[in-house]
């Protein structure tokens, strides 16, 4: 039932985790997909190797923390496969940090990889959208952003901001057919929270604290990041889809 055949997807970061999902199940889904990385070169390689034979697939290499950078690219990417017709802002870091420890560099360093570069994308996409009458911008933005998370007050403002920003969005390009939504996971098995989950007892807590007592994977956030880009959600706007095992029951 959901196909994007014709449709050129971009999303960001995805070469890992939650992003590599997200681009397989677009490839399945038969879109034309371009995604970033920035350091896992070799595994960006490998999805384009793996998938070349379907659709049409290329991966960019960006350092989002860089505005000049993330115009080139996307102007590369426009130039590659023209009009973006859905774009996933997935990329972004989460690191430890105190509050009174927490340097301006470090606040400045998840802000603008976080937040500043989902406004970036987002400003360089949309003309083509309003032109095209058609958009579907996903933000993949944290259950931190609504919940708070003590010692990562910097991510948690960041995505915070983010899902403000996709409700703002939402209200001002929805007469153009520009649906701007959010997926917030909570604890999700990936290259970002290995570290943290290897540890016993905080795998305990966070088991705990998950009704359905299981912490998810990638492919379990991509599936509602398809189906918000899909037609099966042309009514859905300024929605904040929580994936997170009933974690946090909040909207």
């Amino acid at each position: 039932m959901i196909n994007f055949k014709n449709k050129n997807v971009l999303v960001t970061g995805g070469s890992r985790g939650i992003g590599k999902a997200c681009v397989e199940l677009f490839l399945k889904s038969q879109a034309n997909v371009a995604f970033t990385f920035q350091n896992a070169k070799d595994e960006a390689e490998q999805i384009v190797s793996l998938n070349s034979s379907s659709s049409k697939v290329k991966d960019y290499k960006l350092d989002l923390s860089d505005s000049s950078d993330i115009e080139k690219v996307i102007d590369s990417v426009s130039q590659d496969f023209g009009l973006i017709d859905v774009v996933v802002n997935n990329a972004g870091i989460w690191k430890e940090a105190a509050i009174d420890q927490m340097t301006l560099e470090q606040w400045n360093e998840t802000i603008n990889i976080n937040l500043t570069s989902t406004y970036l994308i987002t400003r360089l996409v949309v003309p083509g959208m309003k032109k095209n009458k058609f958009g579907r911008i996903i933000n993949i933005a944290s259950t931190a952003g609504q919940r708070g998370e003590a010692f990562h007050s910097h991510y948690a403002a960041s995505k915070g901001g983010m899902i403000s920003l996709t409700k703002s969005l939402a209200s001002e390009l929805g007469i153009y057919n520009i649906t701007v939504n959010c997926v917030a996971p909570g604890w999700v098995i990936t290259d970002m929270t290995t570290d943290s989950l290897a540890d016993y007892d905080t795998n305990k807590k966070v088991l705990h604290d998950i009704p359905l007592n299981k912490i998810a994977q990638p492919e379990e956030i991509a599936g509602p990041v398809l189906f918000l880009a899909s037609e099966l959600a042309s009514h859905i706007t300024g929605e904040i889809l929580n994936v997170n095992g009933g974690s946090v029951l909040c909207g």
